[in-house]
């Protein structure tokens, strides 16, 4: 492994970084995930898009997650050299024949999702009969009170659902059913329809179901969110399940993503301007770390440095934008930092392992920078 750093100040007292770094702290995120593990009642499957990055697969692995949510046969190849004998849960519900086909037949990759008629042909005509291949059929229902409702692009309706549950089961391959209440859900019992609907649509279909998976959408618990905590969602989760699922005989997953990794990763910038008004521009923005901040108001905790210390004072809000020439590329909010900020100064933004490095492009000649270890990661 690289080189670790014992925090946040000492590394910039050593590198004095210009571009910026994502720093990873190993220590907090073996004990977020561990925390998750414990809490779930059922297997916690990592959900690769949240960040691919190899650093980050490798630290979740060594922090005891052995089954992942892949949507790609890149993110699969990247599983398969790091951790060979990975659980793949191939759930993105549309495919192209030869990724179902390269999938199954390079990667040994058993689980397929799928929410219409014409997916569920394609993969029966590419793999063909294999009682060890698990479809599940991604179904929606409910208005979603999450940030992100992705009922809008996958999962179909309850009636659908049981039809295509029943075609599965007749072609012999393992039923399933899943479902995605939204990434950032606001409610934690948002999953509860859900899992009373999955059990009457295998009821519905005649057919038992070797497992549920209730997807990811748990929350971050960022500064202004006001999100439930996660072991109210785990609560509600449990009981739902245990009430609709009586006999024992099917298997509980998640697909945590964002909620696993947030609080593992700091991102740190640096000011490259600073205006006579509260503007600062920094060298990243919204086509680099901050792309959610052009689609929600998520509000980071931050910490300002000035060399190797805190920058204290009192506070205002500011205008932040990113590197680029374009105008969108400014953050949702104005962020609260030290009147006192100038150019060079630090600026770390917390709770950023999910949806940060994994989403950067190069627009402009700027890119997101590289990944450093640190001991003792940005707490808030």
């Amino acid at each position: 492994m690289s080189k670790r750093y014992r925090d946040t100040a000492s590394l910039i007292a050593e590198l004095q970084p210009d571009a910026p770094l994502n720093c990873l702290c190993i220590e907090r995120l073996r004990e977020h995930v561990e925390g998750f593990v414990k809490g779930f009642p059922g297997t916690v499957a990592y959900a690769v898009k949240a960040n691919p990055a190899e650093e980050m697969l490798a630290a979740v692995c060594e922090a005891g997650i052995s089954a992942f949510d892949v949507a790609s046969l890149y993110e699969i190849s990247l599983l398969r050299k790091i951790k060979p004998d990975a659980l793949l849960l191939y759930d993105n519900p549309v495919k192209a024949r030869h990724e179902i086909d390269a999938a199954y037949r390079e990667y040994a990759v058993r689980n397929f999702a799928l929410d219409d008629a014409r997916e569920l042909q394609k993969i029966h005509e590419v793999i063909g009969s294999d009682s060890t291949v698990e479809l599940a059929v991604r179904f929606n229902v409910g208005n979603s009170s999450a940030i992100y409702d992705l009922g809008k692009k996958f999962g179909t309706n309850s009636k659908t659902a049981a039809e295509l549950l029943g075609q599965v089961a007749r072609l012999g391959y393992r039923p399933a059913l899943t479902f995605h209440p939204g990434s950032q859900c606001t409610r934690a019992d948002a999953y509860n329809e859900h899992i009373a609907a999955a059990a009457r649509i295998a009821a519905e279909a005649g057919a038992t179901i070797d497992s549920l998976n209730v997807g990811g959408g748990f929350p971050t618990v960022y500064p202004n969110s006001g999100a439930p905590t996660i072991q109210q969602f785990f609560s509600e989760i449990e009981q739902q399940f245990l009430q609709s699922f009586p006999a024992g005989n099917v298997e509980l997953r998640c697909e945590p993503g964002r909620a696993l990794v947030d609080p593992s990763v700091s991102v740190l910038t640096r000011v490259k301007h600073r205006r006579e008004l509260a503007v600062v521009f920094l060298n990243d923005g919204i086509y680099g770390s901050f792309m959610e901040q052009l689609l929600s108001r998520v509000e980071l905790p931050t910490r300002v440095f000035r060399g190797g210390e805190p920058l204290q004072g009192p506070e205002e809000l500011f205008t932040v934008f990113g590197p680029t020439c374009d105008s969108l590329d400014v953050f949702s909010y104005e962020v609260p930092l030290p009147t006192a900020i100038a150019e060079g100064d630090w600026i770390e933004f917390g709770e950023m392992g999910g949806y940060g490095s994994c989403s950067s492009t190069r627009f402009n000649g700027f890119e997101t920078g590289d990944y450093v270890f640190v001991e003792n990661g940005f707490v808030y």
